[in-house]
């Protein structure tokens, strides 16, 4: 969350990336709420001022006339300053749910664009492979081997559900644990994490208000099913302060993901591509500001090597300031080369969200005993997204017998096993 004081005093900055954005935020009336605030704090201050003279005065007052006459007036008093700090207390609840509309500024390296076709490749690394075969789709390759069932998953769920079995499930199940352990012999500190949060957390980590129609949320309850580990990572520490030297704080989980996608209604429909329900491997870091530029090209670095590892082409890009996230201030894409969609397919989305989340969920850090707390700077990013490297993994590695060759670094997680074929995966 932007603070009124930042918006105030860079307001021509805040609206251009609004504007860049192509985004909406309620600017004017933050300004005035935040004026009409700033003039009850003083309101305020000058009524205690004054209570705290008058309670001193009775206390030194002898005759029991007057001094009758000043507990009156400071009472009156008292009651006068009880209605100035409800006035308070509402104006600043007011101003905050229109703070929770405005996204984060840009980062001046951010490119300006109007959508995702205006993102820049600054990486692309590998050659597509040459097939003597036209390669085929996921979900043939899948069904031939009866290891993807999405008929069986829409009968159960509806669209975009799916099931996974044999061979398949356990190359979705390899893939996963590999990715775990290549961040935690990273350094990274694996965590299992709630799969449901409170409103109040969503509000928290900046999913809300912007993200509430693709969000599930249990009808009785104020839960909402997360849609990437992210969610509780962002509320892990909240309210709290962190001690000296325990930055940076580096962090992974896998979770499953739940999106309504009611943005994509008609969008790759078919196949594992976008879905409901999915698995995520995610990396969260915690760091001092100074440090937030080097962290977020560490971790365009980790996900990009596991692309290498799985031998697969993949491209970096730097998303434009119409295709960036709400929270975000620098962002870039690791997308997989799948030929037999033809497409590149996003597999993970790294983000600087600089100290917007840290504000809004009230994280900071003390830098040094006896200083004063600050805001850290919060990122997150996939590493990787499993739906879709499963897909690119199928599709790069499917054979002419209709059989997928399992990735090297994957053979270890598969039990030695290197090809999954019709008769392995029943």
């Amino acid at each position: 969350m932007l603070s009124a004081q930042f918006i105030r005093e860079n307001l021509e900055r805040v609206r251009r990336d609004i504007t860049s954005r192509g985004a909406q935020a309620p600017l004017d009336t933050i300004l005035v709420l935040d004026e009409q605030r700033r003039a009850l704090i003083g309101e305020v201050e000058g009524r205690r001022a004054e209570r705290n003279t008058a309670s001193k005065a009775i206390g030194q007052t002898k005759d029991p006339d007057e001094r009758a006459k000043r507990i009156e007036a400071a009472r009156a008093l008292g009651e006068e300053l009880e209605g100035l700090e409800a006035q308070l207390r509402e104006a600043e609840e007011a101003l905050n749910q229109s703070l929770y509309e405005v996204p984060n500024v840009l980062d001046p390296e951010t490119p300006v664009g109007i959508d995702d076709s205006e993102n820049v490749t600054v990486l692309t690394v590998g050659q597509a492979r040459e097939f003597s075969f036209e390669p085929r789709p996921h979900w043939e390759v899948g069904e031939s081997l009866d290891g993807i069932d999405l008929e069986r998953g829409a009968k159960m769920s509806g669209s975009r559900f799916f099931v996974l079995r044999g061979g398949i499930a356990r190359l979705h199940r390899a893939m996963l644990q590999w990715m775990i352990d290549f961040h935690v012999d990273g350094g990274y500190i694996e965590h299992y994490l709630p799969y449901m949060l409170t409103e109040e957390s969503f509000f928290a980590s900046g999913h809300l208000p912007d993200f509430r129609d693709n969000l599930y949320q249990d009808a009785e309850q104020d839960y909402l099913f997360i849609p990437t580990a992210e969610a509780p990572f962002a509320n892990l520490y909240r309210d709290e302060i962190l001690p000296p030297g325990s930055l940076p704080l580096r962090l992974v989980a896998h979770t499953p993901c739940f999106r309504r996608e009611k943005m994509s209604a008609g969008r790759d429909t078919r196949g594992l591509k976008r879905l409901h329900q999915f698995e995520k491997v995610e990396m969260f870091v915690f760091c001092e500001p100074e440090e937030s530029e080097a962290e977020l090209q560490t971790m365009v670095e980790r996900a990009s090597g596991l692309a290498e590892a799985l031998e697969i082409p993949y491209r970096v890009l730097q998303l434009c300031s119409g295709d960036i996230g709400f929270k975000a201030s620098k962002a870039y894409d690791i997308e997989l080369w799948s030929p037999g969609v033809g497409e590149w397919l996003e597999v993970s989305s790294i983000s600087d969200t600089l100290d917007f989340q840290a504000r809004r969920a009230n994280v900071r850090f003390r830098p040094a005993a006896e200083t004063r707390p600050r805001f850290p700077h919060m990122l997150n990013g996939s590493g990787l997204g499993a739906p879709r490297a499963l897909v690119a993994i199928i599709e790069n590695y499917q054979q002419e017998d209709g059989s997928i060759a399992i990735p090297r670094v994957l053979q270890p997680y598969m039990g030695g096993t290197t090809r999954i074929e019709a008769e392995s995966s029943t």
